[in-house]
């Protein structure tokens, strides 16, 4: 159980010095027990109490990264049950199976649709994330020729090398040695000579049980042989057992911080039928998985998976925004038509696919409002005449239009006389109160 505020008040020095930020030791101690402050922060408290204090502070899943670079992956960390709590940190990671019986030529194609899987949705980048390479062929030849394709075609992708025979997994972790690779298939039967391996490799431990009481058993006896970045499979395979296995996992980890299961957790979803697996791997989203294997990469399978985790490892405390500025659509030149709107995504990628679809080049300045859409921003006293016309000014935009002409959303339409008055010299157009009445209004111009 983690200490409450008050265990911990016990341990500072309770000198009210202040140099830690906060008025009192007391609420210093609150903010610790809700880890929203470090105990770092508090110069005089004793070596002891940092030892004990530091052990609450650690998350209670413990992070783990798997590749290098700009593609490396973390998870854990997670802090709540429930996404409206505070938010989810780290987004579940997606990996595509492939198997060392299957030919060269298969593989490699896999290996360059995972690559090319990446796609833009909302201002965010989504792709598929690793790849698993599974030693379905029980011989060390086969894997080591995967992962050799792999580390080639991919240097750096996190890579999860599936095998039970740590002399066999040997071998083909070499040419991946140094790039975080997470070594999967610890069991029972294996457990120490796989710790071995992957302490030699520089690889975190996938661990495979046959229920929670032998996965917390497996922890346990991993950390003893001196491996710590863990991964648990806790071996449900059917859509209910996810969701009861992974929710009893987060439960113990966070409420009772039970340490021995608070790791990332990895389900394997692949089935013969790609609808099923579909429908499987969103249980497996939804709740608590960190990892979810897939048999295939395809683009409808992508697009359903890749929205489902962006909207539930969203903040939903701070609305999405893109940057403030004057977005050229298309290749708009000084008779190019000047629209505004808010930094609030949505309606800036709505606004913006509209105006695309016209055909129209044109310009659209994009306002920071704090990420609210335009009739909430107004409301908000965010996107006012003022406001506006200090943005337009400063945006240096009238130097690079011939007709001084601002289109503003028909929703602020009561706008247009204040705008006037603040921008001088200025034509403000009231356009469409719907997006997709923009096409029309631009061509009609």
């Amino acid at each position: 159980m983690a200490l409450t505020g008050v265990q911990i008040f016990k341990l500072l020095p309770k000198t009210n010095c202040k140099k830690c930020g906060y008025p009192t030791c007391l609420a210093f101690a609150m903010k610790l027990a809700q880890r929203q402050a470090s105990i770092e922060d508090c110069p005089d408290v004793s070596e002891e109490a940092k030892r004990t204090l530091g052990e609450e502070a650690a998350p209670p899943i413990r992070p783990v990264t798997i590749g290098m670079g700009e593609k490396a992956v973390t998870m854990g960390e997670e802090m709540v049950l429930f996404r409206h709590d505070k938010k989810f940190f780290h987004p579940t990671v997606y990996a595509v199976q492939i198997k060392d019986t299957a030919p060269e030529a298969d593989a490699a194609a896999t290996i360059d649709e995972v690559l090319a899987s990446e796609m833009e949705r909302v201002g965010q980048h989504l792709r598929i994330d690793a790849l698993y390479l599974s030693n379905e062929s029980g011989e060390s030849a086969p894997l080591e020729a995967l992962v050799k394709l792999a580390a080639e075609k991919a240097p750096g992708f996190p890579l999860i090398i599936a095998a039970t025979d740590a002399s066999v997994a040997s071998e083909a972790l070499a040419y991946v040695e140094g790039s975080k690779p997470l070594l999967f298939g610890a069991n029972a039967e294996n457990l120490e000579s796989m710790c071995r391996l992957a302490r030699e490799k520089g690889a975190s431990l996938g661990l495979v049980a046959k229920s929670l009481e032998e996965a917390s058993e497996l922890t346990e006896k991993a950390k003893a042989h001196g491996v710590e970045d863990l991964v648990i499979d806790p071996g449900a395979r059917k859509a209910g057992e996810i969701l009861r296995d992974n929710t009893l996992m987060r439960r113990a980890a966070l409420k009772k911080n039970f340490k021995p299961l608070g790791y990332p957790i990895l389900t394997p979803v692949q089935r013969d039928d790609e609808m099923l697996e579909t429908l499987v791997a969103t249980v497996g989203v939804c709740k608590y998985s960190s990892i979810v294997v897939l048999s295939s990469v395809k683009k409808w399978k992508s697009l359903a998976l890749f929205a489902l985790r962006q909207n539930i490892y969203t903040d939903p405390q701070v609305p999405m925004q893109v940057e403030q500025k004057v977005y050229n659509i298309g290749e708009p030149d000084g008779a190019a038509p000047l629209m505004i709107t808010t930094n609030f995504s949505l309606t800036y990628f709505i606004v913006a696919g509209e105006v695309e679809n016209s055909k129209v080049p044109s310009r659209l300045a994009v306002m920071d409002c704090e990420g609210l859409s335009v009739l909430t921003a107004w409301a908000a006293g965010k996107f006012t005449a003022t406001k506006i016309a200090q943005f337009i000014k400063e945006s240096g935009v009238e130097n690079e239009v011939a007709n001084k002409e601002l289109i503003i959303p028909g929703y602020v339409a009561i706008l247009s006389g204040a705008l006037e008055d603040k921008l001088e010299g200025w034509k403000i157009t009231v356009g469409p109160r719907e997006a997709n009445a923009i096409p029309a209004f631009l061509k009609s111009r």
